[in-house]
């Protein structure tokens, strides 16, 4: 009788751990322990340096880079109709001047003019005595007038016109001041005649005939340049001679 109540009272103690181990999520619905999972470790992140079939990832680092900066290239080749129109007026010394974006600005009929900024320049393409020339100012502080060079300008029509090449300052809000180049005069008459537009993508040359200044524009006709980069914002605070 003790040996019967002993079985009875183990049974009960051994089912009382099942349940408190299965409540402890140890055993499954059945009484029994569950397999072990293994847990997979992650791979660990490749170096970029290990090969592998398709070439190291400092490769394709470097494939990414290079076919992000593609768009940043532009030509730099003069077309061979402004090269033969030059050469047939006897022009040499042919330079890239600027690679812009055409601002809002630079096409609106109430500015009628072409903007150049200093820091866009590619190369110098004034003589030490021109930009001398450009610098000075004449007249008295209330009616200040700059100095000016006309210049041959081959269209992008390759029309041919005399335009007006200026040094302008540009005052800021903030009351500093810039300065740039701009062609002035004609330049509504250029615009138009080419259909000049906002955003378009523009080349300015210079060459020399007979060592007198002038210029060549070229229009581009893929805009993917200022769409992916943004033309520069355009000045819009006063414009005063300097």
């Amino acid at each position: 009788m003790d040996f019967l109540l002993a079985a009875i009272d183990f049974s009960i103690e051994d089912d009382m751990k099942k349940k408190m181990k299965h409540d402890q999520g140890f055993l499954d619905d059945q009484g029994r322990f569950p397999e072990t999972t293994k847990i997979k470790k992650r791979p660990s992140p490749r170096s970029c340096y290990d090969d592998d079939d398709e070439g190291s990832c400092h490769e394709k680092k470097k494939r990414k880079r290079k076919k992000a900066t593609r768009y940043q290239q532009y030509p730099t080749d003069l077309p061979i109709k402004f090269r033969k129109r030059i050469t047939a007026l006897g022009g040499s010394d042919v330079a890239l001047v600027i690679h812009k974006c055409l601002f809002k600005t630079d096409v609106s009929s109430g500015h009628n003019r072409l903007s150049i900024p200093l820091n866009q320049i590619r190369q110098t393409f004034l003589t030490p005595q021109e930009t001398e020339m450009l610098n000075s100012v004449s007249g008295n502080n209330n009616q200040k007038r700059c100095s000016e060079m006309e210049v041959m300008l081959i269209e992008p029509s390759l029309h041919r016109d005399t335009i007006s090449l200026r040094k302008w300052e540009m005052k800021k809000a903030s009351g500093s001041a810039t300065s740039m180049y701009v062609l002035v005069g004609k330049w509504n008459s250029v615009a138009w005649r080419n259909a000049l537009r906002e955003d378009e993508t523009m080349q300015l040359w210079s060459f020399r005939i007979n060592s007198k200044l002038c210029f060549a524009l070229v229009k581009r006709r893929a805009r993917s340049y200022c769409f992916l980069f943004g033309s520069s914002t355009a000045l819009t605070t006063q414009e005063s001679v300097r």
